[in-house]
């Protein structure tokens, strides 16, 4: 009954920081106009229409697609060279100076060349979201890695504690705990560099449509596909990295005072 009630007030936090800024969106387009800024009910009235002629649909699944294929590409590969960089003083030095370039160089940078290597499509898009997240789930496993506490590992071989208990009980909790606000970062990166490769490189999706919206001087439909991307990375991080973050760490679930019921 206390978890109920605490999820209960947890999701009344979230809808009332929602209802703050749809009334300051509504503010806003009644002070500088509907044409310069829609309100919430004109970028509804737009996507219900995307909806209606099914492009809603393509859109926001060709977009998925490219923004979590690259995510998942770029986490498996940053987690796995941090990893190996944290732990490694030498591959550390060797791959710290090539992190700190990718994470340098723009994202319009990348989508330019990946428009030059790859052509218009698909796989430029994914390119671009490859080459943009690396270095951020990089950084965060590979700080994890390095700042292991060696008195624990002490410890473990004092006690002769056997190397899957260490790894699971010692070590799996200090990286993880660099490593899903790295993933956190690097996917709603993943979704901006994705749009931001559509309006170029694609001929569908949510950039895409703000393509058209842009050429057509269609604002309402431009603010629509914001909410789209909006609503796309909501669910993605709450509906898939914050649930896996809590079943990977379970110790930080704080619990509050036992509730009668």
């Amino acid at each position: 009954m206390g978890s109920l009630i605490r999820s209960g007030l947890g999701w009344g936090g979230s809808l009332t920081g929602v209802l703050l800024f749809v009334a300051l969106w509504e503010w806003g387009s009644l002070s500088y106009g509907s044409f310069l800024l829609p309100g919430p009910r004109d970028a509804l009235s737009s996507l219900v229409g995307f909806a209606d002629n099914g492009e809603l649909w393509t859109a926001v699944w060709a977009t998925t697609w490219r923004a979590m294929t690259g995510f998942a590409i770029a986490a498996l590969a940053g987690v796995a060279l941090g990893l190996i960089a944290g732990l490694s003083h030498t591959v550390g030095r060797a791959l710290e100076p090539v992190s700190t370039v990718l994470l340098g160089i723009p994202p319009i940078a990348w989508i330019v060349l990946a428009l030059l290597w790859f052509g218009s499509g698909s796989l430029a898009a994914i390119y671009t979201v490859v080459a943009t997240t690396i270095p951020v789930a990089f950084a965060g496993a590979q700080i994890g890695a390095r700042t292991l506490d060696h008195r624990l590992q002490e410890m473990g071989d004092v006690f002769r504690v056997p190397f899957a208990m260490r790894l699971w009980d010692f070590y799996l909790p200090h990286i993880v705990s660099y490593i899903f606000p790295a993933l956190i970062t690097a996917l709603g990166v993943a979704w901006k560099v994705t749009v931001m490769a559509e309006l170029f490189a694609t001929e569908d999706g949510v950039g895409a449509g703000m393509a058209m919206a842009r050429v057509s001087l269609d604002t309402a439909g431009a603010m629509a596909w914001i909410v789209v991307v909006v609503v796309l990375l909501l669910v993605a991080e709450h509906g898939f990295l914050r649930p896996l973050q809590k079943k990977m760490e379970p110790w930080r679930q704080v619990k509050g005072p036992a509730m009668p019921g």
